[in-house]
């Protein structure tokens, strides 16, 4: 998919990268596929706030994805690549042999009219579906199952993928987006190719009210608020800020610092874990 870098005639189009979208459908979505989600917000059931900077934006209706891909050997055209305000990706509206449309995770170069299938015995094809250990080794797939008939949960993100590294023992070896090494298991549904969108990653917004209707709220820095926030107080650069490295919010847990669970019974599939990106140096306090 092509970008479109905006001429700078004003301020919000300096510097504005946004993706073209002129080749996907202009048909609403399908209506028996959408349904209205209430928004939260990021509050709780008691109306506090649990995640911050959330609210406002454009109305949108959710589109209901079929990420378990389990209507197996019946075939289906491509009827309509389409975005969806609702994820990074792309999705394509699907029509099967017996009538039925649903909606699944675009991957890259799949196109309209195209011809796509999920089962136990079908072609390594772009867009196609099968298990695990009916693909070869050093195929890139997305949509990927952690248990068996659960429904997609890896890879599902514009431009991301895994890479399958060959199995064994009732498992296949995955090197996912993050770079990280796992097993899982061989009858676990998967999808060939590379989600699409892929330039993405390369979009710049160009001004705050894009993110305001994208449902962000201001984010203030924490080095510019008070004693109540790690990184806040002093005057200037000095005082408690910095001491310790970042930190995030007003928990005090050091950015980078890792969150799993140290004995989750998972960790057993992960055979080498994602390269460290955040390590943080001790801070001098600076006075």
């Amino acid at each position: 998919m092509a970008l479109k870098v905006l001429k700078p005639t004003t301020p919000g189009q300096r510097n504005t990268v946004l993706i073209d979208r002129s080749v996907l459908s202009k048909k609403d979505p399908e209506k028996s596929l959408t349904i209205q989600v209430k928004r939260n917000n990021g509050r709780n059931n008691q109306g506090k706030i649990t995640t911050r900077h959330k609210g406002g934006g454009v109305k949108k209706k959710y589109r209901v994805i079929d990420f378990k891909r389990d209507k197996f050997d019946i075939p289906a055209v491509v009827e309509a690549i389409e975005y969806d305000p609702n994820r990074t990706a792309f999705i394509a509206l699907l029509k099967y042999e017996d009538g039925e449309r649903r909606y699944i995770l675009a991957p890259d170069g799949l196109n309209v009219g195209d011809s796509v299938v999920s089962g136990l015995e079908v072609p390594i094809k772009t867009g196609n579906a099968m298990p695990l250990k009916k693909i070869p080794q050093g195929m890139f797939v997305h949509a990927i199952e952690l248990r068996p008939g659960s429904g997609a949960i890896i890879a599902r993100s514009a431009g991301t993928n895994a890479q399958v590294m060959g199995g064994d023992k009732g498992y296949v070896q995955l090197k996912m987006p993050s770079g990280e090494y796992r097993l899982v298991k061989e009858d676990c549904i998967a999808t060939i190719g590379i989600v699409s969108n892929i330039d993405q990653k390369n979009v710049k917004l160009g001004k705050a009210g894009r993110n305001r209707l994208k449902g962000v709220r201001p984010t203030v820095r924490g080095v510019a608020m008070s004693l109540g926030h790690p990184h806040g107080g002093g005057q200037g650069k000095g005082g408690r800020h910095g001491t310790g490295g970042p930190a995030t919010s007003y928990s005090g847990v050091k950015q980078g610092k890792r969150t799993r669970r140290h004995k989750k019974p998972t960790s057993k599939y992960i055979i080498k874990r994602r390269p460290e990106k955040n390590k943080f140096k001790k801070y001098k306090t600076i006075i």
